[in-house]
């Protein structure tokens, strides 16, 4: 009768990897790594410009949160002056209306209504032009920084003169 073998337990270990030949493949590929910065600095790239360029988008970024900023400070205070406009004329037309007759009451109410509404929509587009001209400003603020940052770039991949070729 033959032995049954026990598969349950027949487990072959990992291999662990070769360590000294990771080392070495290592340091073939990244060991000139180093070579490419001499004096601690990268060949071809200015830390100077890329740091001019940073703080750029940083002060166009500052600008662009001032505009968003000045322009929800408007719209919270216009819309304060609207809501207290709305409550001045709302009083005025409570008085009013206790004042006249039954019949009277259902032209002053239908009057008052329309006139509601049209100050309403008035408030709604005064408002959309405030949030516009805030847009229209944010919009050229990036477009403009956007437009300097690919000119920055572009000038910053064309090739520098060497002196020999300054000389021809």
């Amino acid at each position: 009768m033959a032995k049954a073998q026990n598969t349950v337990f027949d487990y072959e270990f990992p291999k662990l990897p070769d360590f000294s030949q990771l080392q070495q493949d290592y340091s073939r590929y990244f060991g000139d790594f180093s070579k490419i910065f001499s004096n601690g600095k990268f060949p071809g790239f200015d830390v100077e410009a890329a740091m001019t360029f940073q703080r750029k988008n940083f002060e166009a970024l500052t600008q662009v949160n001032q505009a968003a900023l000045e322009s929800v400070q408007a719209l919270a205070k216009r819309q304060a002056e609207i809501a207290r406009e709305a409550i001045e004329s709302y009083s005025k037309f409570a008085k009013e209306i206790g004042a006249v007759s039954a019949e009277d009451r259902f032209a002053k109410q239908a009057q008052a209504t329309k006139e509601i509404f049209e100050q309403a929509v008035a408030n709604l587009n005064e408002l959309r032009e405030l949030a516009q001209k805030s847009q229209d400003k944010v919009a050229t603020l990036i477009s403009k920084r956007v437009s300097d940052n690919l000119d920055e770039v572009k000038s910053a991949l064309q090739p520098k003169a060497t002196n020999g070729a300054a000389k021809n």
